[in-house]
């Protein structure tokens, strides 16, 4: 019976992030009510807050699922080559283009960090993709294109750069010229820093 309850429960939660997704990816957080979660999703109130304390807890568990979507898409693309480098351009690049989609926008740039301050916001970027980007460069000085002792500091600084191009996505009047101009600038800023193969 337990399981069964345990179960449920997991259910509801799934249910209440899926919702609360939708909603706030389309509406924004300002505009979604609980009550509109709760409707939409077909929960009573008790049950949403079983799961989270508040409005703010819901949107953080949000977040913590697009931005680990994310870096899955961005660990896939890079997984499909086998010069780091290039892993590292192709991470870039696949999420720059989940820029371009509406709810990544408004709950990742937008909302996150004016709902859960800077500090959530860059920690779950250092808990999902910072990692990733660490990683390629770590395998990038392994191959001597790049000072070992540079590789925590550079990570920070190329995450940091295609934050700020997601940004610019998100303000343009033509977000796929942008997207264009975002990845040509990430690979002159790639080239530079890693110079190539071999």
């Amino acid at each position: 019976m337990s399981d069964l309850r345990v179960e449920r429960g997991k259910a509801t939660r799934e249910r209440l992030v899926a919702t609360a997704r939708e909603l706030f990816g389309r509406d924004g957080y300002e505009a979604t009510s609980v009550e509109a979660v709760l409707k939409e999703a077909g929960v009573a109130k008790g049950s949403l807050y079983h799961h989270f304390e508040n409005k703010p807890a819901l949107f953080d568990a949000v977040l913590d699922q697009v931005v680990a979507e994310v870096a899955r898409k961005a660990a896939r693309a890079a997984a499909q080559h086998e010069d780091p480098v290039e892993g590292l351009r192709a991470g870039c690049h696949a999420w720059l283009r989940m820029s371009l989609d509406p709810a990544v926008q408004r709950i990742a740039l937008v909302d996150a960090p004016a709902v859960l301050g800077w500090s959530r916001w860059r920690e779950l970027d250092e808990q999902y993709t910072l990692g990733g980007v660490r990683r390629g460069l770590q395998q990038v000085a392994d191959s001597g294109r790049l000072p070992a002792a540079q590789v925590d500091a550079l990570a920070n600084m190329l995450l940091a750069a295609v934050g700020e191009a997601a940004l610019l996505i998100v303000q343009a009047d033509d977000p796929e010229a942008t997207l264009a101009d975002g990845q040509a600038a990430f690979d002159t800023l790639l080239d530079r820093l890693a110079g190539p193969p071999g």
